[in-house]
């Protein structure tokens, strides 16, 4: 599942709910995602040195944790905790990813920069678009959620065991993770009420590393 797996009880819903703008939960969002990947970055740093067998551990408790949110109930989707779990679920995924950050980091600087700067265009591309598009997309979120959770799996795995995979496989996840990322914000303006924001932010933010991993894949597979 993913954290839409419960998104159809909102999606009959018009437009956000009455006294709340778009531009407030629009900030509330983007704000909840710029603290995540603040965890993310962090728990890469302090995760530098891991072994991969604890690093790939790391990863899939982050996963684990992605998993429990979507089964988990309103909890794990509205308030304090709901957010506090995103931030740690950000942090462990990070650890899973430390050592390969600090191995690009040391031998191909470059290509950090480059899939860095590929994943900020791609979600200021997409996100504008979705945001702009007069279509209501909402009806494509689940398929394309569950469809990026496959790919949050594959290519932790491919990146984790330093196996840079099919420049396919990596094109594959890197259009789904952009197409949901366009859909979320095409569902942040026209639906999106408060207890929307932290899943929506939770997918923002995982739909962001699939991207950054998928080009780390294919610029080091050039």
């Amino acid at each position: 599942m993913s954290p839409y797996a419960h998104s159809e009880t909102r999606l009959g819903y018009p437009a956000a709910e009455a006294g709340v703008s778009t531009a407030t939960i629009f900030g509330r969002v983007l704000f909840l995602v710029a603290v995540a990947i603040g965890f993310l970055t962090l728990g890469t740093f302090v995760g530098k040195d891991l072994v991969p067998g604890t690093a790939l551990i790391c990863s899939f408790g982050g996963l684990g944790m992605l998993l429990i949110a979507s089964f988990g109930g309103e909890r794990f989707r509205v308030g304090a905790f709901a957010m506090g779990w995103l931030y740690a679920l950000a942090l462990l995924i990070g650890l899973g990813l430390g050592p390969t950050i600090a191995y690009f980091t040391a031998s191909q600087p470059g290509i950090l920069t480059q899939a860095a700067g590929g994943t900020a265009l791609t979600v200021l591309g997409m996100g504008a678009l979705g945001f702009t598009l007069s279509r209501d997309l909402a009806r494509w979120m689940r398929p394309l959620s569950l469809l990026v959770l496959l790919a949050v799996v594959v290519s932790i795995v491919m990146l984790v065991t330093g196996a840079a995979g099919s420049p396919i496989l990596s094109l594959v996840i890197y259009g789904l993770s952009a197409a949901l990322i366009l859909v979320n914000f095409n569902f942040l303006r026209k639906r999106a009420g408060e207890n929307d924001v932290v899943w929506l932010a939770t997918g923002i933010f995982v739909s962001i590393v699939n991207i950054f991993i998928s080009l780390l894949n294919l610029f080091s597979s050039r």
